[in-house]
């Protein structure tokens, strides 16, 4: 099984102080990671690494074999399909729901003067059909509800066919039905054998869709633990990470976390 992100002795330094690392990780093909861990654990920090945002201040990041440093982001960006808040802020305001899918065919946001053809709007409207939201395409995104939102930039994520997709706090904002609505589209992403590797960034194991394969357990900024999620999620582990006893259950794969007392 090929690796498609290696993560080798990085180390991220901001303002003189460490945020991030010495950490060192690898997620193959085919698996579903989710990485959790408590406010200024470095998940962030971790998240603009692998949507190739950012470097680090040394170590070495390989993404789809392609090193950071070393290699036209521009030509990698595409490969890589993320959402995250702050592409939520970058949506031009008036853009179309349609519009902003197809735009991830170009690693942009805003149409602008690019060309689309019949097959890139075929192919977001399934996308959008995919994730339940089909009906909004002529819609403004701003007008939409945070649950529509989430579904439509997943969408716009899966656009360019990545081999990458990374979701930072996918389920944020969002209501009770909203969540799980969310999260059985995830679950069918993750049982899809044609699904890219995926990287879910949360704070919640509630949060956590069914089908995900690995955990990465992140506190200030270096590795808890990491590896399958049914060896590393944990009651012991998630009190480590957390600093508070925890009880961890399950129910059909889903899980739930609460205080000892």
């Amino acid at each position: 099984m090929s690796s498609v992100v290696r993560v080798d002795e990085i180390v991220v330094v901001r303002d003189g102080r460490s945020i991030l690392g010495p950490l060192s990780w690898q997620i193959s093909e085919g698996e579903r990671w989710v990485v959790l861990g408590p406010n200024g654990a470095g998940k962030s920090t971790l998240f603009s690494l692998l949507a190739a945002q950012s470097h680090p201040s040394t170590g070495k990041v390989s993404i789809l074999e392609s090193e950071l440093g070393k290699v036209d982001i521009f030509e990698l960006r595409p490969r890589i399909g993320f959402v995250s808040s702050t592409l939520v802020e970058q949506v031009p305001e008036g853009e179309k729901v349609l519009d902003l899918v197809m735009t991830a065919a170009y690693a942009i946001v805003g149409r602008w003067q690019e060309e689309y053809d019949l097959w890139d709007e075929s192919r977001a409207i399934s996308l959008l059909t995919i994730l339940g939201v089909r009906d909004l395409r002529e819609r403004i995104f701003s007008t939409l509800s945070e649950g529509e939102k989430k579904r439509v930039l997943i969408a716009r994520a899966l656009m360019p066919n990545p081999e990458l997709l990374l979701l930072d706090e996918p389920a944020s904002g969002l209501d009770l039905g909203g969540r799980e609505d969310l999260l059985i589209r995830l679950r069918e992403l993750a049982q899809d054998p044609t699904s890219p590797a995926t990287v879910i960034i949360t704070h919640h194991v509630e949060e956590i869709p069914q089908g995900t394969t690995h955990v990465l357990l992140l506190k200030d900024g270096e590795i808890i633990a990491s590896g399958p999620i049914a060896e590393v999620l944990t009651g012991a582990y998630l009190a480590k990470t957390y600093g508070i006893e925890l009880s961890l259950s399950m129910l059909d794969g889903r899980y739930t976390a609460k205080a000892v007392h």
